[in-house]
């Protein structure tokens, strides 16, 4: 992950500067000093360009002098229409302007150490990148961006605010990471391993095997599983925010087929590669509990998965079959490529009876 820290207001001598610009706004402290230090280069080049702070508008100026490689211009637009989400999606724009730099500064010295927070934020979820299996791009074709020099009034502030955002750019990238992996690494019991890594931040986290499940009656998320050699799971992960360890808990449920070609019911051959993202639904409730934990958040909350995958073997669930649910209802499967609700019927069943109570 991007690397951001935070630091007084102050020119840098070298890098790429990032100047986060309200519309119809005057040069004011770094943007001023930056563009004094380079003979009115930056106040030149954006008004060729006709730069005048839109929001989402950006104006790069090249090699303007004072040691800087760039000097980037991001809109914020009005100042009375500004709000988190700007900040967010201006910070996004940045680090998309700045990806090929390896030292970057961004001049939020006209913002709350709070909105200077959201902004890094912003740049921090656009620098993601899975490319864990690329073996032939090439160095020069790489981004550089590792560390966010970002300069606010309050810097201890910032970071005070910075922190639940990180925690919660850790649990959007562990989702992203989940969802970006191939069918071949993350079967379903490759993914209840990675959620048991939420155990180090606080999580409580309970695995269910074929065997346990079957003893809990879930004929429907096992009659989806029996055609794959792949032995399916179902998670439990519940984080206790409030510490008092009683009532209802929020529930979040997540369909995890890692991969689902329909069953006997099968897809079309074209676009079939990208069922690998039938667990997307799992995958978010796995990142949201890393969030929640990782920022500590004053909630109860528990999460519940259902991994499995669909797959047509001799083994397979036919179109015909009648099965037996958690819930103890019979469903009779008409085509085998309705997996979702098969998974998530047993999974639903079993999280209201066990914590609807609680």
């Amino acid at each position: 992950m991007l690397d951001v820290v935070f630091a007084k207001p102050a020119l840098p001598r070298s890098g790429a500067l990032v100047l986060l610009v309200a519309e119809e706004a005057a040069p004011s402290g770094v943007w001023q000093q930056a563009d004094e230090a380079t003979g009115g280069a930056i106040t030149r080049g954006l008004a060729a360009a006709e730069f005048k702070g839109s929001k989402g508008k950006t104006c790069t100026v090249l090699a303007p002098g004072a040691g800087l490689s760039r000097v980037v211009a991001v809109g914020l637009g009005k100042p009375g229409e500004l709000n988190r989400l700007v900040l967010e999606q201006a910070g996004g724009h940045a680090a998309a302007a700045v990806a090929r730099e390896s030292d970057v500064t961004i001049a939020a010295d006209g913002l709350s150490a709070e909105q200077g927070a959201a902004a890094a934020l912003g740049a921090v979820l656009r620098s993601y990148r899975f490319d864990r299996y690329r073996t032939k791009e090439k160095p020069e074709d790489k981004p550089r961006l590792a560390r966010l020099a970002l300069l606010t009034a309050d810097p201890a502030q910032a970071e005070v605010a910075w922190q639940p955002m990180k925690a919660l750019a850790d649990g959007v990238f562990f989702s992203r990471d989940l969802v970006s992996e191939p069918p071949n690494v993350l079967n379903p019991a490759a993914l209840a391993d990675r959620c048991r890594r939420l155990a180090d931040l606080g999580v409580d986290v309970k695995v269910f095997g074929p065997e346990e499940m079957q003893k809990l009656g879930f004929g429907a998320l096992l009659g989806v599983a029996q055609g794959s050699a792949n032995e399916p799971r179902m998670v439990v992960m519940r984080w206790n925010g409030t510490g008092n360890g009683g009532g209802k808990p929020v529930a979040f449920i997540g369909k995890g087929v890692t991969f689902d070609t329909g069953g006997i019911s099968i897809k079309p051959a074209g676009g079939m590669e990208d069922m690998k993202w039938d667990m997307a639904g799992a995958g978010t409730v796995i990142g949201l509990m890393a969030a929640l934990a990782g920022r500590k958040a004053k909630v109860d909350a528990v999460g519940l998965v259902g991994l499995v995958e669909n797959m047509p073997s001799g083994t397979a669930q036919r179109p015909g079959d009648v099965v037996k649910s958690h819930s103890g209802q019979t469903i009779e499967v008409i085509n085998t490529d309705a997996e979702g609700r098969l998974v998530l019927a047993d999974v639903i069943w079993y999280c209201q009876a066990t914590f609807a109570g609680a």
